[in-house]
Formats: C-alpha cells, structure tokens, sequence
C-alpha cells in the first residue's frame, strides 16, 4: 500500500495482506439504490432531481457515510449474504486489479491519455461501467465518483498499520474514502490517493460500492 513518492499520508509503502473478498464490479447506481429507499422509506439522495445526476446508471452520488452503511444492512438482510463497504486495504488492492506498484489501475500510462478524457465528467458524473475495467473486470475504480470505505481515517495510519486485514484507526472524525471524482481538475486518482470527510456529509461527487466476505460470494 502507498506511493513513496506521494502524499505524506500514502507514506510509508508497506505490504499488507487481505482475506479473500468478492467487491462489487460498479459503483451503486441510482436504480440500484431507489430500491433501497423504496423499500426502506429512506429519503432519496438530495441530487436525486437533478437532471446531470439522476441517470439510472449513474452512481448514487450525495449519499453520507450513513447512507451507505445502512444500505449494505438492508441488502445483507434482503438477500441473506452479509454485505459491507470495502476496508481501504480492500479497496487499494482491488484498484489495483493485480499490478503491482503502478500508478493507476492500467499501469502507468498518463490519466490524461484515457479515451476521451477531455470530454468527459462535464457536468456529473458518468454511467457507470463506461471505462475499460481493470485487471480484476472492476470499472471505475480511481474515477467517477469517491467511494466510502469503512475505516476511519489516520493520516499516520500506515505507520502503525498492521500487516494482516488492516481496519484502520479504533475511532475519529473523518471515514476514509478512495478514488478520484468527475468534479476535481484532475479527474482520476492514482491507486493510493486516500481521502476523507465527516461521515454526515452528502456531496455531490461521493458514491460507494458494496463488498463482501468470502464467504457470502
């Protein structure tokens, strides 16, 4: 995990192992999740009307750290299977769709050289599945939209984490998240790019995926 060359808090690179884990091809999408509030009576994404965000098969954008975590309870009790958000550990090695040490999810070619880069995430962000997936058939990963993870952030984690199944920090105020977002400059993030906010906070370029343990695959 990490990028000896990156941000403070992607240092130090250090290895750490994860338990087999199933993680969800795409982001969850805003059909996937109006079903989840139908049968839940939860409130809609506040984004939910908004013409450059409410696309079936865009992802679920403006949802909390809450919200996602209450989603993964109701599609664990729907379906039997127990279903999470990714551990940050989790999520870096599934961007990372087997490579080891590169930049991005395809290697190290520049995000600028993606197809049509410039002319996408104008205005929100994209369907999903859109990109070529990674090593592991995962679309999106490092774009689109930030992803929640379950940890609670520590910008000196790595300096303490352990080297099996890393949970993050015992407590906080941030939740981590990963990947880039359709509203930055820079449009895609480099596999260990971490980032954070509040978990009450709904913005407008954060999403989740859903995983789960090996044993409910």
């Amino acid at each position: 995990m990490g990028q000896a060359d990156g941000r403070d808090e992607e240092r130090p690179v250090h290895e750490v192992t994860v338990d087999p884990f199933g993680l969800a091809e795409c982001q969850t999408t805003n059909e996937q999740y109006a079903v989840f509030c139908r049968e839940t009576g939860r409130r809609p994404t506040k984004f939910h009307n908004d013409p450059n965000f409410h696309h079936p098969q865009q992802p679920a954008a403006g949802v909390s750290w809450f919200d996602s975590i209450a989603y993964c309870d109701w599609l664990s009790a729907k379906t039997g299977r127990r279903f999470r958000l990714p551990t940050e550990a989790e999520w870096e090695w599934a961007a990372r769709g087997g490579l080891k040490g590169t930049l991005y999810p395809w290697g190290d070619a520049p995000f600028s050289e993606r197809d049509n880069y410039g002319l996408r995430w104008r205005n929100g962000p994209e369907v999903v599945g859109t990109s070529l997936p990674n090593g592991f058939g995962l679309y999106d990963m490092c774009e689109n939209v930030h992803e929640w993870c379950s940890d609670w952030y520590g910008p000196e984690y790595y300096a303490v984490s352990p080297a099996r199944n890393p949970q993050g920090p015992p407590s906080g105020s941030r939740r981590s998240s990963r990947g880039g977002a359709w509203r930055h400059h820079i449009k895609i993030a480099r596999c260990a790019a971490r980032s954070s906010i509040p978990p009450h906070l709904e913005y407008a370029d954060y999403g989740f995926r859903v995983a789960c343990d090996k044993t409910n695959l």
